[in-house]
């Protein structure tokens, strides 16, 4: 029962991609909302799917040169259909939950709310800070 080293190599690495890949869905099912759900399925998934392929490779070396093709496809639209997942997600108002800390795409979104009139927006909270203060100090 000797097996030669591609195929034990093979085997470990659509193994080990399958595992990548369960870990993914099970991420979908189990994050909080659905910008982490995105991060988690965008980027296991695509580990997953290339290590499958890269075990494919292995045992089945006429098929090299089309797998490779497919990494190099998963690669390239994974991360871009991620990205434009999460910001028409953002773009339609679904916010992450109160364990995500940080948006950066809501400066970008309030300066398109406003029409680019952010300075505004901001002497005006300015100015309420200094009321306030003001009428503490009053008291």
């Amino acid at each position: 029962m000797n097996l030669p080293v591609n195929d034990i190599i093979g085997n470990l690495l659509l193994v080990t991609g399958s595992l990548f890949l369960f870990s993914a869905g099970l991420g979908v099912l189990r994050m909080p909302d659905t910008y982490n759900r995105i991060q988690t399925g965008t980027k296991a998934t695509t580990l997953g799917t290339i290590l499958v392929l890269i075990g494919l490779a292995f045992l089945h070396p006429a098929w090299t040169l089309k797998l490779i093709i497919l990494i190099f496809f998963v690669m390239l639209t994974n991360p871009v259909s991620s990205h434009a997942l999460a910001r028409a997600a953002h773009t339609i108002g679904i916010f992450e939950t109160d364990s995500t800390v940080i948006d950066q795409l809501a400066s970008t979104n309030k300066g398109t709310a406003n029409n680019g009139n952010d300075d505004k927006a901001e002497t005006d909270e300015d100015t309420l800070d200094d009321n306030s203060i003001s009428k503490e100090a009053a008291k």
